[in-house]
């Protein structure tokens, strides 16, 4: 049920994986803030989506790839594979734990792909970021507005502030509607890894990719 719940709410508002493409812009200063950042990014990759004919027609493979190679970069992904986990992240082997990064990648990736297929005429606003200057860890809090749908949609962000080589702001978790992604996939997982352990985990999500793929 809250697998349905999920993807209902995400099909209801494509549009918000739009915000996530990040390479399509340029590297912004690591020291930004994170809703400036989330902002110059909304303008960029909108005007960048709306230009390109071949997202425009749903190429899935051409999705795929763009998802892949823009949003996951931008993504703390090994820290929202283990809170997705939940307990059972601690328990699985190295090998283990290599395997669930790739094919909750191959899930996420298609989820956005599907969601970017349908962008239409979409745009976001910010609302003021609550964060004190010093502040590791923000939620940017925004709305998505699209042609036909007169209602804001929820899109919320959980960054981290990375430092070194690399810094800057990191997506962690994103909530649509209500409905933290994380929380919503640590439930699912946990019912999985209590009946059936990390492996059987890991073949359950290698199914649902094979099912994915076939029904693009």
């Amino acid at each position: 049920m809250q697998r349905r719940v999920f993807h209902r709410l995400l099909a209801a508002c494509a549009g918000a994986a739009v915000i996530l493409v990040q390479a399509f812009t340029p590297v912004w200063a690591a020291d930004e803030d994170a809703d400036v950042m989330i902002q110059k990014l909304s303008t960029e990759v909108l005007d960048s989506i709306k230009a390109d004919t071949a997202v425009k027609s749903g190429d899935m493979s051409r999705l795929i790839t763009l998802v892949d190679t823009k949003i996951m970069p931008n993504v703390n992904f090994q820290r929202m594979t283990a809170a997705s986990v939940g307990p059972g992240w601690r328990q699985a082997t190295p090998e283990q734990k290599k395997r669930l990064q790739e094919e909750y990648k191959i899930l996420l990736v298609r989820t956005y792909a599907g969601a970017l297929s349908q962008v239409n005429d979409m745009s976001v606003s910010l609302k003021p970021l609550r964060a004190a200057p010093e502040d590791k860890e923000v939620v940017v809090r925004t709305e998505v507005r699209g042609k036909g749908n007169p209602e804001p949609v929820q899109l919320d962000y959980r960054l981290e502030k990375t430092p070194g080589e690399g810094r800057g702001w990191k997506i962690y978790n994103l909530n649509v509607m209500g409905v933290w992604l994380v929380e919503t996939y640590r439930s699912q997982f946990a019912q999985e890894v209590n009946t059936k352990g990390i492996d059987g985990l890991i073949a359950s999500l290698v199914e649902r990719n094979k099912a994915n793929a076939k029904k693009a």
